[in-house]
């Protein structure tokens, strides 16, 4: 290359490199990249000034150092803009074979320093012309305008959504332009509209076919996807990997180190690292940003009407929310078309004044909903107690990682079971995940939040990982670097027809992967139809079949177990006597009885085998026999077995309702592929989510993992709320008090999961979308949203100028560059006059103060006022900064500091 070009490729492609691919939309990440490009610009000057220096303008030199730090640097960045280890140079033999590019590896290796943020297109503007040729009219050209697309805030699965923006002429023919977005609340293309639109709208006459639509909207959606990862270290990873990188390009393809050369590869030492050190400012902004407590947004309580006192009831039905509250219970089949909220009041019992519930029991487990009664809820709540102690489970809308971070303290060692079912890596589009992680990405994405849950289990505390032969092996070995003890692998028969698999075997299980912490053991099962079918005999003490007492099998025989071979003697009235043994001179003598052998019939342990009389041995030895004998029974007339005696005699195998749980589960109840979906179509009258787990098997993971009747139970990757369904299931069945926390992403928290508890505690069953009965169960839950990672970026105030000096021993590339930026600390700020203004409700109108501040500050809710939280320690913090003095809003703002500014100090 020409003298400058080196230097003019490695500028630019440092700079798109760092800032990532140009991408259009509207997110939080997008206005960081923007923000980076401006600071990047401002430095350059600082970095050609020590390039500079350090090249003394050797021309040569000069070009090789920019053609050694492209060779480098290109190796580490993805059109995300994330820092990993993204190509690897052909001469990295240590890398080889490891990180072979192309190849995905198996124990994350190229991902294990990251955290996975989520997978997204990098979507932009363009045109298609569709290649064909057309009649006159006929639309070949599209342009598809990306500028507002709102990006993905987290991994959730959304669709594209095109629209109609207008039309135009052009020299090569009519060109339709469309808008595009991402699909909210099962929003749909609608190809038919986007036609009558295109012909009816005025200009250029237009000829447009659903065909044409579609081809162009495939060249859309090719877009490139990239994966978003933060990496914890930036620095540390960088300069390791240079240090390795230069040791290997001095030593392979150096042989002179005199002076000159080695200050040589000095200025490209330190070049390369006052890069990363820039560098690594923003991408440790970005682990700061994802690693803050996110607010609590939009809370609200369901409590089913039992729990309400009947004077309350009355203003409730009296509230303007009661037409809103009426019309969701219609909606989801709770309640017929005619009914009003004075139904309540109609009933046989008597009011008085301490009375709970509606007088007709058949609404007593009607869920109410405090957002349609917000000026009310106070009084709701007051009418429960001590909150968080009443609580019967919390649902969370949100990326699971951010929740599990957030609500750590508040959690910390307090679950007892964790049952998660992750997507499972596969070609399965209909999920609604972006199930499409692969190998290391996915395991990337695993390892962050299973080791951040594990900090919520007890020492005691079990969890279980659903997944499929997809990633069970490099799963297995993940978990066992994370927990104290593996406990066991379960293989399920979850579809017993087996999949359809073209050219291998049709999978027709999965797995359970039980892990925990030093001090777990496994709970025990109910038994199978299969195991119950071995045991149909009950009597006061358990199930048993009969066994005959003779061993058969393995180790059968009298030399055996000698002192297992002995006489038993039955009388007429099939009573067992065994006379006194014991050993003389290695021989067994017993001492018979004289009415022994004038009365009883002598069985030995012994069976014909191929015309032969053989010694066999007894099952159990003489005590255990004579101890409890009416475990025991006694056949007649059973030819020559037992010596020619015609008697045998027989023991009971009692089932062990105590044992641990096998690995190999088959029951009819594990089915997910049919029962999950049967009862979401159950609950809801029609399929609302695809691969549900089958709740009998979601019970028995809970049992295995020793969930007992005051267990608190986690699930984020809570899907359709199956696992919520399953805590219920068990409360009734044993009359216990679990509790829950579920964490959701998905849209379909609110069109899926919540409906499903509210139906379920309304009645345990459902046909085709109505109650079969109204036998449900007394409950009490929140639920609530929280800020996410892009919500956080898009809200920060960064600004775009020359950084701050703030150490004068550290050089501009080290310095922390958004030491004086706002980032979400805007809304805490000094007047003029002193004080201080605080307005949360500026960065989001419904930020919920007293369940952020229990997080932050690990405590859980007794009481709530209007402007004040009472925690369960008897400490109370006030909420309402228009209620504070100056020095109570100064104590706030230390409090929620860590929801506001993140930064080295």
């Amino acid at each position: 290359m020409s003298s400058g070009v080196k230097e003019r490729r490695f500028l630019d492609a440092l700079e798109a490199l760092f800032t990532g691919a140009e991408v259009e939309g509207d997110s939080g990440f997008i206005n960081l990249m923007r923000m980076k490009r401006g600071y990047f610009r401002s430095l350059h000057p600082k970095l050609m000034d020590a390039i500079d220096r350090r090249t003394k303008q050797e021309s040569a030199f000069r070009e090789e150092l920019f053609d050694k730090l492209h060779t480098f640097f290109s190796r580490y960045f993805c059109e995300s803009g994330s820092i990993y280890f993204r190509h690897l140079p052909a001469f990295a033999k240590t890398y080889e074979r490891v990180y072979a590019e192309g190849e995905d590896v198996a124990l994350a290796w190229k991902t294990r320093m990251l955290y996975y943020v989520k997978s997204d297109v990098l979507v932009r503007s363009m045109p298609v012309t569709l290649d064909d040729e057309g009649e006159a009219g006929r639309v070949r050209g599209f342009y598809f305008d990306a500028s507002a697309v709102e990006h993905k805030q987290n991994n959730e699965r959304r669709e594209f959504v095109f629209t109609f923006a207008k039309k135009e002429r052009t020299p090569e023919g009519p060109v339709v332009h469309l808008k595009v977005g991402y699909s909210q609340k099962g929003r749909k293309t609608n190809p038919d509209a986007i036609i009558k639109q295109a012909k009816t709208a005025p200009g250029v006459k237009v000829t447009l076919t659903e065909d044409d639509l579609e081809r162009a909207f495939r060249v859309f959606r090719r877009q490139t996807e990239a994966d978003y990862f933060i990496n914890k270290d930036a620095r540390g990873f960088l300069r390791e990997q240079f240090d390795l990188w230069l040791y290997q390009y001095m030593f392979r393809e150096e042989t002179i180190f005199e002076q000159p050369r080695l200050t040589q590869l000095q200025a490209i030492q330190h070049t390369a690292y006052d890069i990363i050190d820039f560098i690594a400012q923003f991408e440790d902004e970005l682990r700061r940003a994802w690693e803050k407590p996110k607010f609590v947004r939009n809370v609200n309580y369901v409590v089913t009407l039992d729990k309400l006192p009947a004077a309350l009831l009355t203003k409730i039905a009296r509230h303007s929310g009661a037409k809103a509250q009426v019309e969701e219970w219609q909606e989801l089949g709770l309640v017929d078309d005619g009914f009003a909220m004075a139904d309540l009041r109609r009933g046989q019992r008597e009011l008085h004044a301490e009375a709970t519930g509606p007088r007709n029991p058949t609404y007593r487990f009607l869920p109410l909903d405090t957002k349609h009664f917000k000026n009310l809820e106070l009084d709701i709540l007051d009418a429960i107690g001590n909150l968080d102690e009443a609580l019967d489970g919390e649902l969370v809308h949100s990326e699971n990682w951010q929740a599990l971070n957030t609500l750590k303290e508040r959690y910390k060692e307090k679950v007892d079971c964790i049952y998660i079912d992750p997507p499972y890596n596969t070609d399965a589009s209909a999920i609604l995940y972006n199930n499409d992680y692969k190998n290391s990405s996915w395991l990337s994405l695993m390892h962050n939040r299973l080791s951040a849950s594990a900090t919520w289990l007890s020492e005691a505390g079990i969890l279980c990982c659903a997944i499929d032969d997809e990633e069970v092996a490099p799963l297995r070995l993940l978990m066992q670097g994370l927990f104290d003890r593996e406990l066991g692998v379960v293989s399920v028969r979850s579809n017993p027809a087996g999949r359809k698999s073209k050219g291998q075997f049709s999978p027709a299980h999965e797995y359970a992967l039980f892990f925990g912490g030093s001090a777990a053991v496994p709970g025990t099962l109910d038994k199978t139809e299969n195991e119950l079918a071995r045991y149909p005999l009950v009597d006061d003490k358990s199930r048993y079949a009969w066994n005959n007492l003779i061993r058969h099998g393995s180790g059968d025989r009298r030399e055996d177990r000698p002192k297992m071979f002995y006489p038993i003697y039955v009388n007429d009235n099939d009573t067992l006597r065994i006379p006194a043994m014991k050993w003389n001179d290695g021989k067994q003598e017993y001492d018979i009885l004289e009415e022994m052998r004038r009365n009883e019939t002598a069985v030995w342990p012994t069976r014909m085998e191929e015309g032969s009389l053989v010694e066999k041995r007894w099952h159990r030895g003489s005590e255990l026999v004579e101890r409890i004998p009416s475990e025991y029974r006694i056949r007649r007339n059973q030819g020559m077995t037992d010596c020619g005696s015609g008697i045998s005699i027989d023991f009971k195998i009692r089932m062990d309702t105590n044992a641990m749980p096998k690995t190999w589960w088959d029951d009819r109840k594990y089915a997910s592929a049919n029962l999950g979906a049967k009862v979401l179509k159950n609950l809801f009258g029609g399929k609302d989510f695809d691969f549900a787990k089958a709740i009998g098997l979601v019970e028995d993971c809970l049992r295995a993992s020793c969930c007992g009747p005051n267990s608190v139970v986690l699930d984020y990757f809570a899907g359709s709320g199956t696992t919520v369904h399953a805590v219920m299931n068990l409360n009734k069945k044993d009359d216990g008090n679990r509790k829950y926390v579920l964490v959701e992403m998905g849209d379909y928290f609110h069109t899926v999961v919540l409906p499903r508890v509210k139906k379920v505690l309304y009645s345990k069953d459902w046909k085709n979308g109505k109650p079969v009965s109204r036998e449900g169960a007394s409950h009490f839950l929140k639920y609530y949203t929280l800020e996410q990672y892009e919500e956080t970026l898009k809200n920060s105030r960064y600004d775009d100028g020359e950084q701050l000096t703030l150490d004068s021993t550290k050089s501009p590339f080290e310095q922390y560059v958004f030491f004086g930026d706002d980032k979400l600390a805007q809304a805490a700020k000094p007047l003029k006059n002193g004080k201080l203004k605080i307005n949360l409700r500026g960065l989001y109108p419904d930020i919920d103060v007293a369940e952020s501040l229990a997080n932050v500050l690990g405590k859980p809710i007794r009481r709530r006022t209007a402007d004040s939280v009472t925690f369960a320690d008897g400490t109370t913090e006030k909420t309402d900064p228009a209620t504070m003095t100056e020095e109570e809003k100064l104590h706030f703002v230390s409090l929620i500091r860590p929801y506001l500014w993140w930064g080295t100090s």
